[in-house]
């Protein structure tokens, strides 16, 4: 399946082993070979889910721009030494078992990354109060157990960043989680230690991104242990599918922060903002099929994701 120049990538067709689609990526598993640990082959294609739908119009280019940001923050959190982290490559050329005729579904939106057998848990930091922890906070005050000082505004800074893990859903939505329940799922000591790496990530990330006119208000990991040449799960956790995009974290233009209202974001607030609109007037209840995102909402949104690319890494 050759696509047109600039034509959206919806889907992938490799001739490739192993595939299974999640409502951004199409991933294909890479057998290990003469000695080299499995693979896993992930592309960004052009689906934009919100509620947990993917919508059936694509926004083009977007899975490119999340590739470009991730791999870029990959170089920079290799450079701090705190954990590694599965790419191994975004070339085309290295992909066993495809040739020329595949490059467009390629180019630009791969990540060619060691196999891990994955963490059932999202290690989500939050610098602000917004969200789901918005909406627990007004409730209980408190974010997944955690107290918080009375009389915090929405989108407020919190005092100090805080670890709010969740589920990791095959299907359907996260789910908030206490400490104590991650535990029972990963591991006290696994938690303890990437609770620790994820807010030291978050933190330089959030000091990076601040410089560059860009409030990092959340954003959540994922973790694995490494497979061996075997195929059997290592002692090795690494960091893996993407990381601190538009579409895992919250990125607020820095000049228009303003507390007490929802933030202006170079993420995909932008269609969720729509489809709230469609809910509120009736046209849609958020469950599938998702409706059809009007041509500005996607040039919008397609603008907001470059934005936060050319402020961040240009």
């Amino acid at each position: 399946m050759q696509a047109a120049p600039n034509a959206p990538i919806t889907t992938t067709n490799l001739p490739l082993q192993g595939r299974r689609q999640g409502k951004v990526r199409d991933i294909y598993e890479m057998p290990a070979t003469a000695g080299r640990p499995p693979q896993v082959l992930i592309i960004a294609t052009d689906r934009i889910s919100a509620f947990d739908v993917v919508m059936p119009t694509p926004v083009p280019g977007k899975g490119q721009e999340l590739t470009a940001i991730s791999t870029r923050w990959f170089d920079m959190i290799r450079s701090w030494n705190l954990i590694p982290d599965h790419l191994q490559s975004t070339e085309p050329a290295d992909v066993a078992g495809v040739d020329a005729s595949h490059a467009d579904q390629l180019h630009g939106r791969m990540m060619l990354g060691r196999a891990a057998r994955v963490i059932p848990v999202e290690f989500v930091v939050r610098g602000y109060i917004t969200g789901s922890g918005w909406k627990e906070y007004q409730q209980s005050g408190t974010v997944c157990g955690i107290a918080l000082p009375e009389g915090l505004r929405h989108c407020e800074q919190l005092p100090e960043p805080i670890f709010t893990p969740a589920t990791k859903a095959e299907e359907g939505h996260d789910e908030n989680i206490d400490f104590e329940t991650a535990c029972s799922i990963a591991g006290r000591g696994v938690m303890n230690r990437l609770r620790d790496v994820s807010v030291e990530i978050y933190c330089r990330a959030a000091e990076y991104a601040r410089e560059r006119g860009i409030i990092l208000a959340d954003t959540k990991f994922e973790f694995g242990f490494a497979l061996d040449a075997k195929g059997n799960e290592t002692d090795e956790i690494i960091l893996i599918d993407e990381v601190l995009t538009p579409d895992s974290s919250r990125f607020w233009p820095a000049e228009d922060y303003e507390v007490g209202r929802d933030q202006d974001s170079f993420d995909k607030q932008y269609v969720r903002n729509h489809l709230e609109g469609l809910v509120q007037s009736g046209h849609w209840d958020k469950t599938p099929p998702g409706p059809t995102i009007p041509d500005d909402v996607v040039v919008n949104t397609l603008a907001r994701y470059r934005e936060a690319h050319r402020r961040l890494f240009s």
